[in-house]
């Protein structure tokens, strides 16, 4: 495999078209080595447009959305950004291009070594790994420029949205699949939240998420 030449579609064929237009994001596409991101078993995989296996129900998300989002964010140089579930760090790596600190939550011990370590090889220095649950943020280092989702929910708790600056945004790909929208949320006050649906689509859940319960009548 020519992987300078899949790496070039990738970033043409996969993320361009789907309105990543970002010049900076699609230049720190083709610098940041996705394939060292990717688990040895994948790594022929790693520019393909498919959700990558990680083990225990995880996936690494595919190219366009990981592109996407961190678009979506709009960071500056200045923020700080709270990102749940690191799997690999590849996300990580990109949003510590774009802000100042990324403090990234992962649930799975294993993954956030290994993050840990992919972050290392980039030469990736104002990121941290923290190890925990996602779900409820991390209040303690609170309050964030940007927070982003790497994984579904059904809604977003009001306890994460208060971790937001006011001015901050929170992004979650919200719903229920077959059809889920990814909502971009500001804190337009200390008391007022707005919130835009950007674009839909599908990807696996946070680890920890509690599905609502059905009622069949």
């Amino acid at each position: 495999m020519n992987v300078e030449q899949a790496r070039f579609n990738m970033i043409e064929q996969q993320i361009r078209p789907w309105d990543v237009l970002d010049s900076s994001i699609l230049e720190l596409l083709s610098i940041i080595r996705r394939e060292d991101f990717v688990p040895a078993a994948h790594r022929s995989q790693a520019f393909m447009d498919v959700e990558l296996p990680l083990g225990n129900g995880r996936f690494l998300l595919a190219p366009r959305v990981e592109a996407r989002l961190v678009q979506s964010l709009n960071l500056s140089k200045s923020d700080t950004v709270l990102q749940v579930g690191a799997a690999t760090g590849f996300v990580t790596a990109l949003l510590a291009h774009k802000a100042q600190r990324v403090v990234a939550l992962e649930a799975d011990a294993t993954l956030a070594s290994a993050t840990r370590a992919n972050l290392r090889q980039a030469a990736v220095n104002n990121a941290e790994v923290v190890e925990g649950q996602g779900l409820d943020g991390l209040p303690q280092q609170a309050p964030f420029d940007a927070i982003l989702l790497c994984g579904s929910v059904p809604t977003v708790s009001q306890d994460l949205l208060d971790q937001l600056k006011v001015g901050g945004r929170l992004l979650a790909v919200v719903g229920q699949g077959p059809m889920m929208q990814t909502t971009l949320f500001t804190r337009v006050s200390n008391t007022q939240f707005s919130k835009k649906e950007l674009f839909d689509t599908v990807i696996a859940r946070l680890p920890g998420v509690t599905e609502p319960s059905q009622f069949q009548f």
